[in-house]
């Protein structure tokens, strides 16, 4: 947008040529870029089961095709899509875009780019579809409560490239933050920025991260004898369903602009060991009226705010059947690693499930005590207390992890016992000089058969109030137990290999 005439570099193209803010888009608009940009065509974009970003690109040769276009969507089979969930017989699904979502797409010069939904024959969200069912979620959660529900995501990943000459060469886990020449990618990741901003307005910041290989060492070609630099984009709050589409349309991003460059970019929970993961932790935060009530009037967490991490609790060992999808997850959550694997809370401490980070709810334009000569104050409501689910990696299913915590969040508000819950599991020990504090804590899944199990436990906390359908909890099950390896047998470096670099580019 524009702030007394000026243009941010990274406003969002569309915005500026239509001097409005997406969710205010309409066709009429979407019609006049088409014919002022000169586009050709019309691509469409949507999460299919496998939780990757599909696409369709559809021709635009008039102004009535554009339009007709925009307003019916297109036919798509669903039982390609939705393999194993859609029978063939009656698999036919319109996708129908949604204008908010418009981008220009970086990659292909002359194509305007939605975000879609599934619909039935019958002119229905389709109850399958993973950003279905968060949406569901997300409306029985705003029903229940009376309350809003934002988060953000922290997309984790390594580039991985050819080995660079042997200059600044970096040690393996002395990656966190660092700048260039140590960091060879930073080109890559300024184009990650860059573009993730532009499109989706909800990015925070973007860093490197603390995993680094000097040489890989693996089976597969494509990766075999490269480096790789361990990355993160942290995005802002924003409602779960965008944040869920954000996330998504972030992988498929960072994906491309590394094939640009010509890197890989991968997900992976991980991908050597000794060498930290790729996590995809969830931060969560509470909202009423437009404004965040996660801080009580002491400086703690409010009851709501305990409320909603007894929720997380309760629901945390299942949720890793939406979070933690590969055998390959369950060789990052182990122990005396910045990743949980047991089910407590607590302050900064980044072994907790769910920890409460550092906000701004003290302190505010602290630049001006070290700034002397600024004379403006900082005006404005900059709450921004949430907390921080640790517990996911890249493998993820994006908008059915996100349903499922937003399933757990609304449990919590609702039950009498999850504060006490809450309060029970909050350790405030150093762990880093007595980890027998953990010993009493309910253990995570060990692996993804553990999980499956877990999962079909406590199925009817995501079958209630008809979310998540019966069947789309037996395919995740299923997939999981297939996922099925007894991970005592790969102690060796190339057998942990194997399991880790099976899955580069699963979701």
């Amino acid at each position: 947008m524009t702030d007394n005439n000026f243009s941010y570099a990274l406003t969002n193209p569309l915005s500026l040529l239509l001097n409005k803010p997406a969710y205010e888009f309409q066709r009429s608009d979407l019609l006049k870029i088409i014919e002022k940009k000169q586009i050709e065509r019309i691509t469409f974009h949507y999460t299919a089961i496998d939780g990757r970003l599909k696409e369709l690109k559809l021709p635009v040769s008039n102004k009535e095709s554009a339009e007709r276009i925009l307003a019916n969507g297109e036919r798509v089979d669903g039982s390609s899509l939705f393999k194993g969930l859609v029978d063939a017989s009656v698999s036919d699904l319109y996708i129908i875009p949604q204008y908010k979502t418009a981008f220009l797409n970086p990659f292909d010069k002359g194509s305007l780019d939605f975000m879609c939904r599934f619909f039935t024959k019958e002119g229905e969200l389709a109850p399958f579809a993973s950003d279905s069912i968060l949406n569901k979620a997300y409306s029985l959660f705003k029903n229940s409560t009376d309350l809003d529900i934002h988060c953000l995501g922290e997309l984790e990943f390594f580039l991985i490239s050819e080995t660079e000459k042997e200059l600044y060469r970096q040690k393996s886990r002395n990656n966190y933050h660092e700048s260039s020449p140590f960091v060879k990618s930073g080109a890559v990741l300024t184009e990650i920025l860059r573009y993730i901003t532009q499109l989706t307005d909800a990015v925070k910041y973007a860093h490197s991260e603390a995993g680094y290989i000097d040489r890989i060492e693996s089976e597969r070609e494509e990766i075999n004898g490269k480096q790789a630099e361990q990355m993160e984009v942290e995005f802002s709050p924003r409602p779960v369903d965008e944040m869920a589409d954000d996330l998504v349309l972030g992988r498929w991003l960072i994906r491309n602009i590394a094939y640009r460059h010509g890197c890989i970019a991968t997900f992976a929970p991980k991908i050597a060991h000794g060498i930290a993961g790729n996590g995809f932790h969830i931060h969560i935060q509470l909202m009423k009226k437009g404004k965040n009530i996660m801080k009580g009037a002491d400086g703690r967490l409010s009851e709501k705010a305990e409320r909603l991490v007894g929720g997380l609790c309760d629901y945390a060992d299942s949720l890793t059947a939406f979070g933690n999808t590969t055998a390959s997850s369950y060789l990052r959550l182990v122990p005396g690693q910045e990743a949980p694997t047991k089910i407590f809370w607590s302050g900064l401490n980044r072994q907790a499930l769910i920890r409460v980070p550092l906000a701004w709810s003290k302190y505010k334009d602290l630049a001006k005590k070290i700034n002397p000569q600024e004379s403006s104050m900082l005006n404005g409501n900059f709450e921004s207390k949430t907390v921080e689910l640790r517990t996911p990696d890249g493998s993820a299913f994006v908008h059915l992890l996100i349903a499922g915590i937003v399933m757990a969040a609304e449990w919590g508000l609702k039950q009498k016992d999850s504060l006490d819950k809450a309060k029970k599991l909050y350790v405030r020990g150093q762990l880093s000089k007595d980890q027998s504090i953990m010993k009493s804590y309910k253990s995570l899944p060990g692996d993804c058969k553990e999980s499956s199990k877990i999962l079909k436990e406590k199925r009817s906390l995501y079958e209630r109030e008809g979310i998540f359908p019966s069947y789309v909890i037996d395919y995740i099950a299923d997939l999981l137990e297939k996922e099925d390896m007894d991970l005592s047998q790969y102690t060796t470096e190339e057998g942990l290999r194997k399991i880790m670099h099976r899955d580069l580019h699963k979701h």
